[in-house]
């Protein structure tokens, strides 16, 4: 006859075994600081998973959403980069990737109307490659900038190493002092790019850099400066009839303003770069590669 202790150590360990198989079989472990596990996961869960991260979310009126695949495709591997280039879709390809994650348009609007881009070759061509590899390409612009942090103003800022010089608040990094020369200087061997646009006198000093990635606008990128006073505003890109002009006249009535303007990509590829880090925590059992889609521009 078993005894009532023997058997309370049976009914225990049996228990445990059985809770083992359980949590190995199960299709998905979900776990208080929500990074998921499964032998098989789709477009739509990790998209649903960074969603659930961003305060307010969802967001009404979005450009965050799929422009090619479906959420239903079981994903093989995510690549990340700041566009779905024709380029960085036929690396996916070779890494075996079958989900971009891309932060700008990936049909050359900001809303990816492609109607008017029925008959064009390049459209076609691009459209049909994604098609015949059935892979998405989720557009993450709206979302990574209200997530807390915003992954573009973190991977910007770390790449910069200004991570405890950073007001988040202000979107300003005050600095040890530096010349604009140095300043640029340091902006092109930390980003890895070979040159800048840039106004203002080399040799000023500058201490307050106010952080703009991408594209602002000129109303914004004015409102800021006047808000914040910067001795510098470094920003991807701008309408060269509206900010450049503006710290020209700046510069012309006395004002030190000085401006670096570093091409959208180089300014934002960053949270591309972060969106990897992210991934690897919260969805360990996919591949994640940045691939950079590189500047469309080159200098001469």
């Amino acid at each position: 006859m078993i005894s009532d202790n023997n058997r309370r150590k049976f009914i225990t360990t049996t228990s445990k075994a059985i809770g083992s198989i359980l949590l190995l079989s199960s299709p998905l472990l979900s776990f208080a600081n929500g990074f998921i596990y499964k032998e098989s996961i789709t477009v739509g869960e990790i998209m649903d998973l960074f969603i659930a991260e961003v305060p307010d979310a969802p967001i009404d009126k979005t450009v965050d959403t799929l422009k090619s695949g479906s959420r239903d495709i079981v994903v093989t591997g995510i690549v990340t980069s700041m566009f779905a280039t024709i380029e960085v879709i036929k690396r996916a390809i070779e890494l075996g990737a079958n989900f971009i994650i891309a932060h700008e348009p990936t049909f050359y609007n900001h809303t990816d109307d492609t109607d008017w881009l029925e008959n064009d070759e390049v459209y076609k061509y691009k459209a049909n490659l994604l098609k015949r590899n059935n892979i998405a390409v989720w557009r993450n612009h709206d979302y990574i900038h209200r997530h807390n942090p915003d992954g573009v103003f973190k991977g910007l800022v770390s790449q910069l190493g200004w991570t405890n010089f950073y007001d988040v608040k202000k979107s300003v990094a005050t600095i040890p002092q530096i010349t604009l020369k140095g300043l640029i200087e340091h902006s092109k061997i930390k980003l890895g790019i070979p040159a800048v646009r840039y106004a203002g006198a080399l040799t000023q000093p500058c201490k307050k850099v106010l952080l703009m990635p991408g594209a602002g606008g000129g109303r914004r990128q004015i409102t800021n400066i006047g808000n914040e006073k910067p001795d510098v505003l470094m920003c991807g890109e701008l309408q060269e009839w509206e900010t450049a002009e503006y710290v020209r006249d700046a510069r012309a009535m006395g004002q030190q303003l000085s401006l670096i303007v570093l091409g959208h990509i180089a300014s934002e590829e960053a949270g591309s770069e972060y969106m990897v880090s992210w991934l690897k925590e919260k969805v360990p059992g996919v591949r994640a590669t940045h691939v950079s889609a590189k500047n469309s521009l080159l200098f001469l």
